[in-house]
């Protein structure tokens, strides 16, 4: 049996001044790049980047240490908790 891959792209076009297509093409040439290798691995970084950001939480002073303290010493379950748990395992069952 033969399986057959297609790699189909997708297309995504921008209108920008004349300068800063010159920019671009001069920063492109400078890292031996093409202008469209270029600009797709930059915003592919800047993507890349921009979701970290907002994935990922940082804590500095009291605050890391309340998360700390919090992780390493977990209050006990209250009633909502439990109930929760019971709801779950009763799901499952």
């Amino acid at each position: 049996m033969t399986v057959t891959h297609t790699n189909k792209l997708s297309r995504l076009e921008a209108r920008i001044a004349p300068q800063q297509k010159k920019l671009i093409e001069r920063a492109a040439s400078l890292r031996g790049m093409n202008t469209t290798n270029f600009v797709l691995a930059a915003v592919e970084r800047a993507a890349v980047e921009t979701i970290k950001d907002y994935e990922m939480m940082a804590l500095h002073g009291d605050t890391a240490r309340a998360f700390a303290e919090v992780l390493l010493n977990p209050p006990a379950p209250n009633a909502a908790l439990r109930a929760a748990a019971e709801r779950h395992l009763s799901v499952r069952a």
